[in-house]
């Protein structure tokens, strides 16, 4: 009778393993270096707009099929790629007066909690780490775009990502007075993130 009873417990699993639908497997996306940057702009002497650029950047994205809220990403800067358009600048921005490439070669970010703000709006919560000082941050994204299949057959996306820091935060802390009571360099940085994202088309059978 006991071993009748098992048979149904297992049989019954079995049965109802078949009726609830599997959940869809998350899709990883990788970020395409060569359709993707890490923008900043920085007042001068309380005057202009310095901006620059950061151009090499790698990372990957895991989506939730089903909620986009599960999902996460994570992202690496190589600082060593800053580019202002002025070398001696780009030179001293790498320097330990700011951030101390030799020492601190990557920026990153990773994220701990996404939420859908409206449609194509999110609001991406995770670390950055920056000179080897970790803060949270709040990135304000539009995207994602539709999936849009390149010549290749890979699935691609694209999202631009905003927030605004205190570089001071971060231990970049390099100023200079000026006579009349302001500084060369602003403490507030506006960061933009364009990122281009990629899924691989499989192999074709034999490749």
């Amino acid at each position: 009778m006991n071993k009748y009873f098992s048979r149904i417990t297992i049989l019954s699993s079995i049965a109802m393993g078949l009726l609830i639908p599997a959940k869809a497997a998350d899709s990883t996306w990788q970020v395409d270096p060569q359709h993707s940057s890490a923008q900043f702009a920085v007042r001068h002497l309380g005057l202009s707009t310095v901006r620059g650029a950061f151009s090499k950047l790698s990372g990957t994205m895991v989506l939730d099929n089903q909620d986009i809220t599960k999902s996460s990403i994570e992202v690496s800067i190589d600082v060593n790629t800053v580019d202002t358009r002025e070398p001696d600048r780009d030179k001293d921005l790498r320097s330990e007066r700011f951030f101390d490439v030799a020492h601190f070669p990557s920026i990153t970010f990773k994220s701990k909690k996404v939420e859908q703000i409206a449609p194509g709006k999110l609001r991406v919560t995770g670390d950055l780490t920056i000179r080897g000082t970790t803060k949270e941050v709040v990135l304000d994204v539009d995207g994602l775009t539709a999936p849009v299949k390149d010549p290749w057959g890979n699935q691609r996306v694209a999202a631009t990502a905003t927030t605004k820091i205190n570089r001071q935060d971060f231990g970049v802390k390099w100023n200079a007075k000026l006579d009349n009571g302001g500084v060369v360099v602003s403490d507030d940085v506006n960061i933009t993130l364009d990122v281009e994202l990629i899924q691989k088309a499989a192999p074709k059978s034999g490749d």
